[in-house]
This record gives structure tokens, C-alpha cells and sequence, in this order.
């Protein structure tokens, strides 16, 4: 039996989180965002009042698009590829090749989200939306990344040996 081949490297296809989990992510991360704009708003609103009154509808959603890039930028970066929604489900992005994302992916990533019909995207199966496609990332379960990694783990010892 050849350990070599089969359990030399983590499967991330295996890992890739599922299309309800991701639904589940948007969801959860497009009810923070709003929260932390209203509060942006407020803030805005008190301290600079008056402003906010020249902005018209299509001004206001370009700045909420911008804003929701921004804004899930800094969380993935500094959480090391989660937001509050990959938390709650226990998924992350990470690289194609496993590894943790840097600012300048969670970046990439997050402005590809603000292009219009980019959750559309997102409806297949597996689920592969353009701002993991096109920043070269993937969502992925830890669980099942877990389970992998202890099958890596597991055959080591005895991979080399023969019978």
C-alpha cells in the first residue's frame, strides 16, 4: 500500500465549505454590516450634521458598496480570513493552497464583492462566487479541515514503511 500518494496533502476540495454555510455567511455578515453603517451614520449625523442631507439615493448605495468592502476587509484581514458570519459557521478563506489570506487578498477579495450580481455568482455547486474565483481563495470548513489535517497526521508515522 502506497501512503505516499494518498495521504501526503489535505484535500480542500474535501474542505470546501457548503453552499447553505455560505448563504448563511452573507447573511450574518450583511446584518453586521448594516449595523455598523447605521452606527457610521449616526455618528455622521451628530457630529457633522447636515451633511448627510446633499446625498441622493444612488450616492448613498455607492458609498454603502464601498463602505461594505472596506469594511469586510479590515474584519477578514485582521481575523486572518473570518468574519463575524465565517465565525458563527466555522468556516474561513483561505489560499488555494491552504494557507492563511493577507490583507492584500482579504482586500482583492472583498472590492470584487461589491460588483453587482457577484452573490448570483455564488448560487452554484459547489459554491465558487467571482471573489474567490477571481482573488485565487476558497471558503473552507474547519471542521472538515481539521479532519484532515489529523488524517495527515495520522498516517506519518507509518507512511514510509513498507510491507
Amino acid at each position: 500500500m502506497d501512503f505516499n500518494n494518498n495521504y501526503q496533502e489535505i484535500d480542500l476540495e474535501y474542505c470546501r465549505a457548503s453552499s447553505g454555510k455560505r448563504l448563511a455567511n452573507y447573511i450574518i455578515d450583511l446584518i453586521v454590516f448594516y449595523i455598523i453603517l447605521f452606527g457610521i451614520y449616526i455618528c455622521i449625523g451628530i457630529l457633522l450634521p447636515g451633511i448627510l442631507d446633499g446625498i441622493n439615493d444612488l450616492l448613498d448605495r455607492l458609498i454603502a458598496m464601498v463602505c461594505y468592502g472596506f469594511i469586510m476587509c479590515l474584519i477578514e484581514a485582521v481575523s486572518h480570513g473570518k468574519s463575524i458570519g465565517k465565525l458563527i459557521t466555522g468556516t474561513k478563506a483561505v489560499n488555494l493552497n491552504g494557507s492563511e489570506i493577507d490583507f492584500q487578498k482579504a482586500f482583492t477579495r472583498n472590492m470584487i464583492r461589491v460588483i453587482p450580481f457577484n452573490a448570483i455568482s455564488g448560487l452554484s455547486n459547489p459554491c465558487d462566487p467571482w471573489h474567490d474565483r477571481w482573488s485565487d481563495t476558497m471558503v473552507v470548513d474547519e471542521k472538515k479541515l481539521a479532519l484532515q489535517t489529523q488524517r495527515v497526521g495520522l498516517f506519518d508515522p507509518v507512511k514510509n514503511q513498507t510491507l
